[in-house]
């Protein structure tokens, strides 16, 4: 019954939603003089602290998404904290989610700094429900507030790009200095920005939502296009133009640089689901430099056998010299970590043959031998590789860094000796490899 539940809670988002029922909110029609209303298509909205301007738009891209629960379990995965169950019954359900988006007067992001437009979207009727709340002076600030405290006590759930760092805190700071509206708790917060820079910051370099859209998400199927788009770092200028007198025009390509923001951040969220819970189209052509972005980004939020998959499907597909060592040596380790020692023991030798990793290579061979196989002549050799290495990157580096090396050393010595021991309780005789033999090709 409950799973019944949870398949028409996910319906309910196709449908149209209710009228809001928010407290003591009119909205009436700009006079005429009211230039920068008439612009931008905006209503008056009047609440208990003033007026503020509302623009709201309906658009049917993207389209709705179902959370999947295997993408919120990996995007809510939190080291040595507990989702409590209202959390997750939040979560599952889009009704409660609200996407946001703020401009500003400024990037400190300080208490000088105001949030003069705050875009929220949510899912209504198969596509997005976007609002905008725009405040004409910094008078106005108390009564989008209010607007913004009343959406989300309807929509607890909060999804954003970098709102963790600076959207969020910078409105937690602003309900605060009212001195009136109290701070609006969430049920959950998801920033979109930390998933997709793992995702795809290998491949990308920046993980701009702008470049995520241009080169992730597929522009013709978002219904939209960034051409003509305003740079972020105007912004501010434009709107304390506005306020001193100066033209409102410009503020009208803030609002649909807001606008498109807000639906790129559904879209994405969309296709990190899609790629999460394994639902990506099979035509859907698929990078080397994406799959070890997944590989990582699953093996540190739990998922490790996944993680194993993505990255050895990276190795298959090809990636660039520098990505290719590191993707084997994850697979080495990830290897390890299953109990595939022989495996493991195969990746360490091509590793160590090609890579710069050739130290922990020969760390790992020389436990492997000693430890799986029983060679010790075997694990001296590796034993002996090692602190050679060792010597001469302690050599090289740093004063900062020689000390890791030097503890390092030092264990590779103990290694020595103790493989040395062995070796001659099992043959009766003193066996250590010279230098020479230790330099031989392994």
């Amino acid at each position: 019954m409950a799973a019944l539940d949870h398949k028409f809670s996910r319906l309910a988002a196709l449908k149209p939603s209710r009228p809001p029922a928010l407290p003591s909110t009119t909205l009436r029609e700009p006079c005429e003089e009211d230039t920068m209303a008439r612009l931008l298509g905006a209503g008056v909205s009047t609440n208990r602290f003033g007026e503020h301007l509302a623009v709201r738009n309906w658009f049917s891209t993207p389209e709705f998404v179902a959370p999947h629960s295997t993408c919120l379990q990996l995007l809510c995965q939190q080291r040595d904290k507990v989702i409590s169950r209202r959390t997750w019954a939040a979560l599952e359900n889009p009704e409660k989610w609200l996407f946001l988006d703020t401009e500003t007067t400024g990037l400190a992001g300080g208490t000088g700094t105001y949030a003069f437009l705050i875009g929220l979207a949510w899912w209504d009727a198969g596509g997005l429900q976007v609002e905008q709340l725009f405040m004409r002076d910094f008078a106005e600030e108390h009564s989008v507030l209010c607007q913004l405290a009343a959406r989300l006590a309807e929509r607890p759930v909060l999804v954003t790009f970098n709102g963790k760092t600076f959207d969020w805190p910078l409105l937690q700071n602003r309900f605060r200095m009212t001195r009136s509206i109290a701070v609006p708790s969430l049920a959950a917060h998801l920033d979109l920005l930390h998933p997709a820079r793992s995702l795809w910051k290998f491949r990308l370099g920046t993980v701009r939502l702008t470049d995520l859209e241009r080169e992730v998400l597929n522009p013709t199927l978002l219904g939209w296009c960034r051409q003509g788009d305003v740079s972020s770092k105007f912004i501010p200028q434009f709107y304390f133009d506005y306020l001193r007198g100066g033209p409102p025009e410009p503020l009208l390509g803030v609002a649909r640089h807001n606008q498109m923001d807000l639906r790129g951040l559904a879209a994405l969220f969309g296709k990190i689901n899609a790629l999460l819970a394994e639902e990506t189209s099979p035509d859907e052509p698929m990078y080397g430099l994406d799959l070890f972005g997944l590989s990582k980004f699953l093996h540190r939020n739990g998922d490790k056998g996944r993680a194993q998959v993505a990255c050895a499907q990276a190795v298959g597909l090809g990636l660039p010299v520098e990505f290719h060592s590191r993707a084997q040596y994850d697979l080495a380790l990830m290897a390890k970590q299953k109990g595939e020692h022989q495996r493991a023991a195969e990746l360490w030798h091509e590793i160590l043959a090609n890579s710069g990793n050739a130290i922990h290579a020969c760390e790992q061979l020389a436990i492997h031998y000693e430890q799986r196989v029983k060679d010790y002549e075997r694990a001296l050799e590796f034993a002996h590789r090692a602190r050679r290495l060792l010597r001469t990157q302690a050599n090289q580096a740093n004063v900062f860094t020689r000390g890791g090396f030097a503890r390092r050393e030092d264990l590779s010595v103990k290694r020595i000796k103790r493989l040395e021991g062995r070796l001659t309780r099992r043959t009766g005789r003193l066996l250590a490899l010279t230098d020479a033999s230790a330099a031989g090709t392994v």
